[in-house]
C-alpha cells in the first residue's frame, strides 16, 4: 500500500511537544510514524516542507454547516423544527446537505471535522452528528451519527413559544419540560422492561429512544446555554438526571467556574467573533477563555457556523491568545479538546501513530493571520492545495 510522508517540517503533535525538524510518515489514511529522522520504507512518496509547519487537521465542535445554508433562506434553512418545543425524535443526520457551500470553506481553511446539529429554538432539539468535512457522499463523511441530545436554554425558546403563546414563555418552563421529558421517559423504558420480560408488544418511540441514550450514558446532553442563571440550571438538572453534559456557547461561564471544575464539564465557548445580538450575550468577551482554561476546564472554541464563518476557527483561536489565553492552549481549544469533548481523541486531534491522517500544512505560525495554508489532507488524501504564488 502507498506509503506517503511529510519531511523537515516544523510539527505541532498536540501530544506535548513540538518538532522544530521532523517528519510525518502515513499509509493510506493512517498515520505510521511522526518523529525526528524518521527511517522511511522504500518506495515512500517524500514531500519536502523544509520552512513549513504541519498541524493536526482543526476541530469545530459546535457548528450548523450543512443545516443552515449560507446563500439560502427557506429552501436551505432545516436548523429549527418550531412546531413543539420538545423533538427529540429528530436527527442532524437526516437534515445535512453535504453539497453546502461551507464544507469547502472549511476544508480551506483547514477544519477537517465538525460536529453538527440542530439549533436552539426547541427546549429539546434533537441529536446532533461529527463528520469530515469532506467525502464523496454523506455517509462517507461521518464519524459518529449521534454525538449528543441538543438541549437549549434561556432566550430562544422563550421567544419561540412566547410568541405563539405556548409553554415555554420562562425560564420555568424550559426547565419544567426537560425535566419532564427525562420523566416520560423512565416510565417509557420501565414500561418497555416490563413489556419485553412479560413477551408483550412494545411501542417504541424515537424521542423517548433518543432521550434513553442520555440516561444510559451513551451519548451527553449538549446544552445550549450564555448566561451564568442557565448554566446553573442545566447543571442541576445533568445533577438531577446524573447525566453527562457539555455546555455550549458558555457566555457567562467564567461566572460558574467553581461548579464546572468541581463537575469536569467541558465547555465549547463562542461564537465570540460576533456582536452582541441579544440580551444574554451582554457579557460576551475573549477573556472567558483564558479564565476557563486557567481553571483547568477542557475548553473549545466555536464558530458556531454559519454565526461565523468556520473557516475562521483559528482566528478565534488566536484572539483568545491576544486576550490572555495560553498559546498552546489556545491550539488545543481547536484540535485536541474538541476531539475529547466528542470522544473521537483516538482518531482525530493530534499528530500520532494510528490516527487519521488528518493534517495541515502551513506556511508559518499556525494562529499568525498571515500563515497561508498550503495543503489539506483528510484520511490521508489531500483535500485542498493552495493555488500557486505569482
Amino acid at each position: 500500500m502507498k506509503k506517503t510522508a511529510i519531511i523537515n517540517a516544523r510539527i505541532y503533535t498536540m501530544t506535548g511537544r513540538i518538532i522544530e525538524s521532523g517528519s510525518v510518515l502515513w499509509e493510506e489514511d493512517r498515520i505510521i510514524a511522526v518523529g525526528e529522522n524518521l527511517d522511511l520504507p522504500s518506495q515512500t512518496e517524500v514531500l519536502d516542507e523544509r520552512g513549513n509547519t504541519v498541524v493536526p487537521g482543526y476541530i469545530d465542535a459546535h457548528t450548523h454547516l450543512g443545516i443552515l445554508e449560507e446563500i439560502y433562506q427557506m429552501e436551505g434553512d432545516d436548523l429549527n423544527e418550531m412546531t413543539e418545543p420538545v423533538t427529540p425524535e429528530l436527527r442532524a443526520l437526516d437534515g445535512v446537505n453535504p453539497y453546502d457551500l461551507g464544507f469547502k470553506d472549511a476544508i480551506k481553511g483547514g477544519i477537517t471535522t465538525v460536529m453538527t446539529g440542530p439549533g436552539s429554538a426547541n427546549v429539546v432539539c434533537g441529536t446532533t452528528m461529527v463528520l469530515k468535512t469532506v467525502g464523496e457522499c454523506l455517509q462517507d463523511m461521518v464519524l459518529i451519527e449521534q454525538s449528543g441530545l441538543k438541549v437549549a436554554f434561556g432566550e430562544n425558546p422563550k421567544r419561540v413559544y412566547g410568541e405563539q403563546k405556548k409553554m415555554p414563555s420562562t425560564r420555568m418552563g424550559i426547565a419544567a419540560l426537560l425535566r419532564q421529558a427525562f420523566i416520560d421517559t423512565k416510565d417509557y423504558l420501565a414500561k418497555k422492561e416490563k413489556a419485553e420480560k412479560e413477551n408483550e408488544l412494545v411501542e417504541h418511540d424515537l424521542g423517548f429512544e433518543n432521550l434513553a441514550l442520555v440516561l444510559k450514558g451513551k451519548i451527553p446532553l449538549r446544552a445550549h446555554v450564555h448566561r451564568a442563571d442557565d448554566i446553573a440550571t442545566a447543571i442541576r438538572i445533568a445533577d438531577e438526571f446524573q447525566v453527562k453534559m457539555v455546555l455550549e456557547h458558555g457566555t457567562e461561564a467564567h461566572k460558574n467556574i467553581k461548579d464546572i471544575v468541581k463537575r469536569d464539564i467541558p465547555v465549547v465557548l463562542g461564537p465570540t467573533l460576533s456582536s452582541r445580538s441579544k440580551v444574554e450575550l451582554a457579557e460576551m468577551n475573549w477573556e472567558t477563555a483564558a479564565l476557563l482554561s486557567k481553571a483547568g476546564v477542557l475548553v473549545a472554541l466555536t464558530t458556531d457556523h454559519s454565526v461565523i464563518p468556520v473557516q475562521y476557527l483559528p482566528l478565534c483561536a488566536a484572539l483568545a491568545v491576544r486576550h490572555g489565553m495560553d498559546e498552546q492552549e489556545a491550539l488545543k481549544a481547536i484540535t485536541i479538546n474538541p476531539a475529547r469533548i466528542l470522544g473521537l481523541d483516538d482518531r482525530i486531534g493530534s499528530l500520532k501513530e494510528g490516527k487519521d491522517a488528518d493534517m495541515l500544512v502551513l506556511s508559518g505560525h499556525p494562529l499568525d493571520w498571515r500563515t497561508k495554508i498550503k495543503r489539506v489532507y483528510v484520511n490521508g488524501k489531500e483535500a485542498y492545495a493552495s493555488p500557486p504564488e505569482v
